[in-house]
């Protein structure tokens, strides 16, 4: 297939599925967007009002490309980081191992994570359904994110991990590539059960290392009388680190998302200068035991800002997330807030930017 008939049959599907949120009907507070996603209506040209779950961001020339839940993986374009135009999904067809491996998934891929590497671009992806760790971490590539250039193709590389329940204390989702101080490729991953984890990728980022390594980064309190298969307690997910001055910042959301108004999210932080941890709060008490420093809650304008990204442009840093929109049914939708630091070296934002 030609790479224009390509782009003419993504953007027929991304007509219905991949733009910002405004003229859909909202159910009220949409607060289970596990089993009810919610999905934005066609609007053409570029907005600030965007619907977005789980954003991930990178700048390949003068435009920023942003990937989100959604169907397929939602994807949009900026110029200046305040307004965003829809651009084709990533999958026009959802790969055929999800459905193998996740009998319930809707088609919603979850959390993408996007990094650049030797001249190709790395997406990695959570294929899943809600209250379960039947789960899978893919990866896809691409030498470039314009849809228009020639070279534009996403290439599925399948399975980077998988959890199964009852075998693993671990769930498979919300993936982080982070390289260490040797430029070794690592995967930041997990959400609730026995926290977020950290494994070795082979130098081909396609797979894991061997042998493998594996690490612990973060957790909340769980009592181990707890069915393996059950998630409570212990919410916490969306690990993202960002590397500054020496120290490798993890960012992760505790409580939980996607309920809308009624969701919980709040974004914490903790430090290390090594990338395998331990990972302190601003008290020096062990993220993997539990702590963690608040970094952002949610208002009664903005409930649940959570599972964020952090990059540096231009010499600015900003923080990227998700929060709930009550005046609009509680639909999740883009925050992108610059970024400062203490005296002491923390992270710092503007709550102001939620009321």
């Amino acid at each position: 297939m030609s790479a224009l008939r390509k782009i003419a049959a993504a953007l027929a599907l991304a007509g219905s599925l991949a733009l910002p949120a405004a003229a859909q009907e909202a159910r009220p507070n949409n607060d289970d967007m596990m089993e009810s996603p919610p999905v934005a209506a066609p609007r053409e040209g570029y907005w600030a009002d965007v619907l977005a779950h789980d954003p991930t961001m990178i700048r390949e020339g003068d435009t920023w490309y942003l990937f989100v839940t959604g169907p397929g993986i939602t994807v949009y374009s900026s110029k200046n980081l305040e307004t965003w135009k829809a651009e084709p999904p990533v999958f026009a067809r959802i790969p055929a191992w999800a459905y193998d491996i996740v009998p319930k998934f809707n088609g919603h891929v979850w959390a993408p994570d996007i990094s650049h590497h030797d001249g190709t671009y790395y997406l990695y992806y959570s294929i899943s359904s809600g209250g379960r760790n039947t789960s899978a971490i893919g990866v896809a590539t691409n030498s470039t994110l314009d849809p228009a250039d020639p070279a534009f193709e996403w290439v599925d590389h399948g399975i980077v991990l998988r959890s199964v329940p009852h075998r693993d204390m671990w769930n498979a989702i919300d993936g982080n590539l982070v390289e260490d101080e040797d430029g070794t490729p690592w995967l930041a991953f997990g959400s609730f059960w026995g926290g977020l984890k950290l494994v070795k990728l082979r130098e081909d980022r396609l797979g894991l290392a061997e042998p493998q390594e594996w690490h612990t980064l973060a957790k909340r309190a769980r009592s181990i009388l707890t069915d393996d298969a059950e998630p409570e307690p212990g919410a916490i997910e969306a690990p993202f680190v960002f590397k500054r001055d020496g120290w490798y910042y993890l960012f992760v959301s505790w409580d939980h998302c996607c309920r809308g108004a009624k969701s919980d999210y709040r974004i914490m932080v903790g430090r290390s200068h090594t990338l395998t941890g331990p990972y302190l709060d601003r008290d020096g008490k062990r993220m993997d035991q539990g702590a963690a420093t608040e970094v952002l809650r949610g208002t009664a304008r903005w409930p649940g800002p959570g599972h964020n990204s952090a990059y540096s442009f231009d010499g600015r840093d900003y923080l990227v997330f998700h929060a709930y929109d009550v005046q609009d049914g509680g639909l999740p939708k883009l925050k992108v807030l610059s970024m400062q630091w203490d005296a002491e070296g923390w992270p710092v934002v503007d709550a102001a930017a939620l009321r």
